[in-house]
C-alpha cells in the first residue's frame, strides 16, 4: 500500500507539468460552446497520463476512463470559462497563463482549468502509483457550465448512460470539503398593455406602469424568503427589465423582469413559482410567470433543451462519501478538513440535484476569484489537490468497505 506522504512527494514532483498544462489551457479561449481547441488539449494530456480510454460524447465532454472496477467514481471540471470583461482591468495578459510568486494568473485559472488540470493529473498519479482498485474512475472535463450548469451532466447521465456511485466536483473550495449549496432558477415576469402614440397615453394601458408594483413586491418578498442554517435563506433579485413599443413616441405595450431566484433547502420549483405568482400586484396585473429554457448548441451541434431550473443539493454530514473525502483530507495534510458550502451554483445541481447521486465538493484556488481580473491560482493547491485526487478512490472505497 502506498502511504499519503509517497502520494504527497510524487504530486509535488509533478509540480512542474501540472503547472504548465494548467498554463497551456489559460492560454486556450474555451467560451460556453466554443470548448472545442481545450477539449483536444486535454484529450492529448489524458492520453500521455496513460488513461485506459478518452472519448468525447456526442455533447463535447470529454471523458478518461481509469480502470474497470464496480464501483463508478467520477471527477467533474467545467472547461468553459467566462469573457474578460473590459480588458483594461486585467493587470495581466488573461490568456498568458502569467505565474509570478507561486501565483498562476489568468481567466480560468480559478474556474475553473485549475481543477481541471489537478484531476487529470491525479489520474496520471493513480497510474504511476498503481493506486487501481475495485474502481472505474471518469475523470470529466465538462463543456457549457458556466452558461447552464448541469446541462452537461445530464446529458452524461441521460444519453451515456454514466451513472457514477459517487461525484466530486472540482470547483474552488480554497481545498476545503463542501456538502453543497443553494439552488436557482432563472424567471421571467411579463405584463401586457395596450400601444397607443406617446402624445395621449390616456388612450393606452402602460405595461410598464403594470411592472411597477411588480418591481416592489419582488423586492419586499425576499426580505421574507426562509431556508436553514448551513445553506442559508432563499434570495430573489431583478437581473434585467426590459419593454417593447413600436416606437419612443408610443406606449409600452409589454414588459419584462429577469428573475434570479437562489433556493434554499426547502424551497421546490413549485414553491418558487408559487410565491411570486401569489403577490397581489402580479395577480392584479395578470402578469405571466414563465421559468425560462435553455436552447443553444455545444461546440458539437447538440442542442439539449432544459429548463433554467437548477435544484439545491446538500449531503448528509454523516455521509460516507463526506467521511471519505474529510479523512482523505486529513490523511494527507495532518490537519482536519474545512467543512463548507459553496455560494455559487455548480454541476452538482444535476448530478445530485437532480439525479440523486452523492456529491462532494473538493477544489483548488478561492471562489473569491472566480469571474473576476484577478483570477489567480496557488501552485501549491494545484499540488495538493492532485495529492487528494490520487488518493480519494482508494479512501472511498475505504470508507464504504467499513460502513
Amino acid at each position: 500500500m502506498i502511504s499519503p506522504s509517497s502520494i504527497l512527494s510524487a504530486s509535488q514532483k509533478n509540480e512542474r507539468s501540472v503547472a504548465g498544462f494548467l498554463r497551456d489551457l489559460i492560454a486556450i479561449k474555451s467560451l460556453s460552446g466554443q470548448e472545442e481547441r481545450v477539449i483536444a488539449r486535454i484529450r492529448e494530456e489524458m492520453q500521455a497520463c496513460a488513461y485506459d480510454e478518452v472519448t468525447v460524447d456526442g455533447m463535447g465532454n470529454i471523458l478518461g476512463r481509469i480502470g474497470r472496477g464496480k464501483h463508478v467514481i467520477a471527477f467533474d471540471a467545467h472547461v468553459d470559462t467566462v469573457d474578460v470583461g473590459n480588458p483594461a482591468n486585467w493587470t495581466v495578459d488573461p490568456f498568458a497563463g502569467a505565474e509570478k510568486d507561486g501565483v498562476i494568473y489568468g481567466r480560468g485559472a480559478c474556474d475553473m482549468k485549475g481543477a481541471l488540470a489537478s484531476i487529470v493529473h491525479g489520474g496520471k498519479l493513480i497510474r504511476q502509483l498503481g493506486l487501481e482498485g475495485e474502481y472505474t474512475l471518469f475523470v470529466v472535463g465538462s463543456v457549457q457550465e458556466e452558461d447552464c450548469d448541469g446541462l452537461c451532466w445530464q446529458y452524461i447521465i441521460n444519453e451515456d448512460r454514466i451513472r457514477p456511485e459517487a461525484v466530486v466536483i472540482a470547483e474552488p473550495t480554497n481545498l476545503g470539503v463542501y456538502r453543497g449549496h443553494r439552488g436557482r432558477m432563472e424567471i421571467e415576469v411579463r405584463t401586457s398593455g395596450v400601444s397607443c402614440h406617446g402624445s395621449a397615453p390616456e388612450r393606452g394601458v402602460n405595461a410598464i406602469y403594470r411592472m411597477a408594483p411588480i418591481v416592489r413586491d419582488i423586492e419586499t418578498l425576499n426580505d421574507r424568503l426562509g431556508g436553514e442554517p448551513f445553506l442559508g435563506k432563499g434570495t430573489v433579485t431583478i437581473a434585467e427589465i426590459r419593454s417593447t413599443s413600436p416606437s419612443l413616441c408610443a406606449v409600452a405595450d409589454s414588459s419584462t423582469i429577469h428573475l434570479d431566484r437562489r433556493l434554499a433547502a426547502t424551497d421546490t420549483m413549485d414553491s418558487a413559482l408559487r410565491e411570486i405568482r401569489d403577490l397581489p400586484s402580479v395577480r392584479a396585473a395578470g402578469a405571466d410567470v414563465v421559468v425560462l429554457e435553455y436552447r443553444v448548441p455545444s461546440w458539437r451541434g447538440v442542442t439539449y433543451p432544459v429548463q433554467k431550473y437548477y435544484p439545491t443539493w446538500l449531503l448528509a454530514e454523516d455521509h460516507p462519501l463526506l467521511r471519505a473525502g474529510a479523512g482523505n483530507f486529513e490523511s494527507l495534510f495532518g490537519a482536519p478538513a474545512g467543512i463548507g458550502r459553496w455560494v455559487f451554483s455548480t454541476n452538482g445541481v444535476a448530478v445530485m440535484g437532480m439525479h440523486g447521486i452523492p456529491c462532494l465538493g473538493f477544489g483548488p484556488g478561492n471562489e473569491i476569484h472566480a469571474h473576476m481580473a484577478t483570477e489567480q491560482i496557488p501552485v501549491e493547491h494545484l499540488v495538493k489537490a492532485v495529492a487528494w485526487y490520487a488518493a480519494f478512490p482508494a479512501a472511498y472505497l475505504s470508507t464504504i468497505n467499513h460502513t
